[in-house]
């Protein structure tokens, strides 16, 4: 058995390329003697980067993992105030900005970034190391106070208390003493003492979303800001050709109009004067290059590209091509599989909001990577990291699409410009057609079946490397602060160049593909890296989310041709995956496999690992004419220990949601390079009424915990697919599901 050499995935590229030397550890806020110091300065007791607590008795707790609906405020809560001994109710939570301090402490990150479901299962340890921190120099403030031992002093409800003398004093009565206190080591609770952990704890984000007060980064305003609209090209980089704002600055409420590499900007007293005011500019475009993408001549040049070797072998067990030759006694199935390009369409499009004073740049943003955002703000205006401040905001959706910087880049460009605070607004449109999408992916899957087992499986690949687009940004982040800006920009210019043409292969490509757990003795998986000039970036899943709907569902076509039940098939290839068996088994079990259906509905079945998770879906659908009606979804994940099992539930029931109308409906399509999907009319969404009884079950574990809010989004495709095909008879190999099923490539 030999295997090809391993490539380069997200994270390990975002830590590797950096070298050993510009990898470095920040400290997680003031230590030793600068805690006494900075309680001189404030009369705070600031024991790390996360938590505060005043003399007033408040408890704030800085979230350095930003809150964009998956309930990291939640949840990230429940581990500090597990050790801290606070009811999570009571803290006062506060976005983190924009600092080294809050470096995500994934191995293989080493910037401030939230995203690839690694928020719980990086801060697991971390957060409640700080609130026993904490904890413990109060308890020993308070010994120091009383003259009693540390031992009889307990935490409890924000206050030690000490039951031999009935004494008992809040923790803010406590911070000079505490001060004053220095922790080496802590010890954790044990799991028998938890009282928050593994509970399902109300949101606490769901009040100041309810009533308003939550700021998204569309919600900021500022004294004396103004607003611009960037007028895009219909096709991606096309140069202007002619202008004339005449018109656009007769209009009441329009300050300026500014050409600008990527448009032109209409700035305005508010939106809607930007918006009308942009829609009377005269202009036209060249369209250059770009002008010619068009999906159909994509299609049939990845189609093309399937035909031949791949360059680069991610996997290679065995020998796939003989395994996989035609022989007597065995069958031979082939099949090409297509993914579409796909946009993130948040609820809340791009925007940011930027103000230029006193030499430094502050920049209010809905950004899942303050430290990407920084880093590309003060290279864009030309600013020290030191003089650029980035304050996080809530987020209406993320999926991938706020790791870029591109509307925070574009509002601090204009506000140094203008001289005032600009609030930069995209429009649904300029959403759709300036996204940096999911990509098309396209598979030719050939595998044989001998005497009723899966003996050989071959999979060629084609696909664009994320990493090229979005790996500079990163890469750039990553760097130092102290170094010099000319470093920083070389190597956010140079490093992503290597994915370019797969110098060195993007293993988010093919990751779910090439680390099939499955026992079939010839394995192989080819990946071709291409670039069609369509920007690409991470999208819910990443990778998973084409490769999964692939080997899901032809792993599928290759257990009907061996004449097997899919749920005991999969069962036998899994014999020694304990964690695949026990989700399988679950929502197996959950879903009462082989039980009777109603007529004209099918059960399918898939399990996908992704982000150390394993998740199994179980669907149940039925068609009518070319409409599918998924009557219900049973989902089983192992993430570990689930801090919040509620939380557990809303994300598998998120991400169901989410797969189901990509797999059902959705694509971006272009034509001479122009998105013909715009708007939610034409890209669009499950509807409520269309949405399945969805089920979500847990299998209990004490393992640390790993990602959740990706995991459920991978299995769900191929497992709507699996159903159909138990259905219909029909095997969809193309999606989204409803053009296929209307005959439309």
């Amino acid at each position: 058995m030999t295997r090809a050499r391993p490539g380069v995935s997200r994270r390990t590229f975002l830590a590797g390329s950096a070298s050993g030397a510009l990898v470095v550890g920040c400290a997680l806020g003031p230590t030793g003697g600068a805690i006494w110091r900075q309680f001189r300065a404030t009369g705070e007791l600031r024991p790390n980067a996360w938590i505060r607590i005043l003399a007033d008795n408040t408890v704030i707790f800085t979230l350095d993992r930003v809150e964009m609906g998956q309930g990291t405020t939640t949840s990230h809560a429940q581990l500090v105030c597990e050790e801290l001994e606070v009811d999570p109710k009571k803290l006062v939570i506060q976005a983190a900005e924009a600092d080294r301090s809050y470096d995500n402490p994934d191995s293989q990150l080493h910037v401030q970034v939230t995203g690839g479901s690694t928020s719980t299962r990086t801060s697991w340890q971390p957060l409640r190391e700080a609130g026993a921190t904490a904890r413990e120099m109060l308890r020993q403030g308070a010994a120091a106070t009383w003259q009693v031992p540390v031992a009889e002093c307990v935490a409890a409800d924000g206050a030690i208390r000490h039951a031999r003398s009935g004494r008992i004093a809040s923790y803010g009565e406590l911070v000079h003493a505490a001060a004053l206190q220095s922790v080496s080591r802590v010890t954790l609770k044990p799991a028998k003492d938890w009282k928050w952990i593994g509970k399902t704890v109300d949101r606490l984000d769901a009040r100041p979303k309810v009533d308003g007060s939550g700021v998204y980064g569309i919600d900021v305003a500022l004294p004396g800001m103004v607003t611009a609209v960037i007028v895009r090209p219909p096709v991606r980089g096309a140069a202007l050709a002619r202008l004339d704002a005449t018109a656009a600055r007769a209009r009441r409420g329009v300050i300026d109009v500014i050409t600008l590499p990527q448009g032109v900007a209409v700035v305005a007293t508010g939106y809607w004067e930007a918006r009308t005011g942009a829609d009377r500019l005269d202009l036209a475009w060249h369209d250059g290059h770009a002008g010619t993408i068009d999906s159909r001549e994509l299609a049939r040049a990845y189609d093309k590209l399937t035909e031949t070797r791949g360059p680069k072998a991610v996997r290679d067990d065995g020998d796939a091509y003989a395994a996989t030759s035609a022989r007597d006694g065995r069958t031979i199935i082939e099949a090409m599989y297509r993914a579409p390009y796909l946009a993130h369409a948040p609820m809340e499009p791009q925007n940011a909001t930027a103000w230029v004073h006193d030499g430094r740049c502050e920049v209010w943003a809905p950004t899942q990577a303050p430290g990407v955002v920084r880093f590309r703000v003060a290279d864009a205006i030309g600013f020290d990291l030191a003089d650029v401040a980035i304050h996080t905001t809530l987020v209406g959706g993320g999926f991938g699409r706020r790791l870029f910087a591109d509307f925070a880049v574009e509002a601090a460009g204009l506000a140094q410009r203008i001289g005032k605070p600009v609030k930069v607004i995209w429009s649904r449109e300029d959403d759709q057609e300036n996204d940096w999408y999911r990509p098309m992916a396209v598979s030719r899957v050939r595998g044989a079946v001998e005497r009723g087992a899966i003996t050989g499986w071959l999979h060629r690949l084609v696909t664009q490397s994320v990493l090229f687009s979005e790996g500079g940004d990163f890469a750039g982040g990553l760097v130092p602060n102290a170094a010099p800006r000319a470093i920083r920009r070389l190597f956010a210019e140079s490093a992503p160049r290597l994915f370019l043409r797969a110098t060195v292969p993007d293993m988010t490509s093919s990751e779910g593909a090439r680390d099939l757990p499955y026992a079939i003795p010839h394995l192989r998986v080819e990946l071709t890296t291409t670039d069609p000039g369509v920007p690409s970036g991470s999208w819910r899943s990443v990778g998973h989310s084409h490769t999964a709907f692939v080997t899901e569902s032809f792993l599928d076509e290759l257990i009907h041709a061996a004449g097997l039940d899919p749920y005991r098939a999969r069962r036998a290839l899994l014999a020694n995956q304990p964690r695949w068996l026990a989700v399988l088994d679950l929502a197996a079990q959950k879903a009462g496999w082989g039980t009777p259906l109603p007529a004209g509905v099918g059960r399918g079945i898939a399990v996908h690992e992704s982000f150390d998770s394993v998740c199994a879906e179980v669907v149940e659908a039925s068609v009518q004419g070319n409409r599918v009606i998924v009557h219900r979804v049973v989902a089983a994940i192992h993430c570990g220990l689930a801090v919040n099992p509620g939380l557990v539930a809303a994300q598998i029931e998120s991400a169901v949601i989410f797969g189901l109308s990509a797999a059902l409906k959705q694509q971006i399509t272009f034509q001479r390079g122009r998105v013909q999907e715009t708007n939610f009319h034409t890209y669009r969404s499950l509807r409520m009424f269309e949405c399945p009884v969805i089920e979500t079950h847990i299998v209990p574990s004490t393992d640390d915990p790993t990602g959740v809010g990706e995991p459920g989004l991978p299995p769900v495709a191929p497992a709507l697919c699996n159903a159909i095909f138990a259905a219909t008879g029909k095997r969809i190999r193309s999606l989204p599901i409803e053009a296929a099923l209307e005959g439309k490539p």
